[in-house]
């Protein structure tokens, strides 16, 4: 018996994505006008008009999919009253891509904790660091809508709740 003809019963390929040395597309998706949605075990892609970006999941601060409109979206993670990068993109058929968004992103999350500056409003302070475990710990906060990180009182308690956070994961 000969060998099987690769071209047919070889593995269905996808959207070609230019990825990082050492990287392989694991899930990848094109949506109607050309824009290829791709990621890899430490980042995802995004090629649009033949430029392709490249977010590290530790980089990623939400995504989501909305399944009346068939659209991704995925927001990096951004400075404190800078525009944050965002990526839509209409898919028919997203794939295997959500799942891998959602495990990358959560095997990024070291630590996530809320802290309360009053009755309701806080902050997050924030541990990611790469999922392959490449590179350092990254802390960062994340404000309640209608805290001022600028207002003494909110540097105090985020400090304080950092400097608890990295105690307690042993990890500076």
């Amino acid at each position: 018996m000969s060998a099987p003809d690769k071209r047919r019963w070889g593995r269905r390929s996808g959207p070609s994505v230019a990825v990082g040395p050492g990287e392989r597309v694991l899930a990848a998706a094109t949506s109607g006008d050309g824009v290829v949605l791709a990621g890899t075990r430490d980042a995802f892609y995004v090629v649009r008009d033949g430029d392709t970006r490249r977010v590290p999941w530790e980089q990623v601060e939400a995504a989501g999919w909305d399944r009346d409109t068939d659209t991704f979206r995925l927001s990096e993670v951004g400075a404190w009253g800078e525009q944050r990068p965002v990526h839509t993109a209409t898919l028919d058929e997203p794939g295997r891509l959500l799942e891998l968004v959602h495990e990358r992103v959560t095997a990024s999350v070291v630590l996530q904790r809320h802290v309360r500056l009053g009755r309701r409003l806080g902050l997050r302070v924030i541990a990611r660091r790469a999922p392959s475990g490449a590179g350092g710990v990254q802390w960062v906060y994340e404000y309640d809508e209608g805290v001022d990180p600028d207002d003494p009182e909110v540097r105090a308690a985020a400090r304080e709740a950092l400097e608890l956070a990295q105690r307690d994961v042993g990890l500076p």
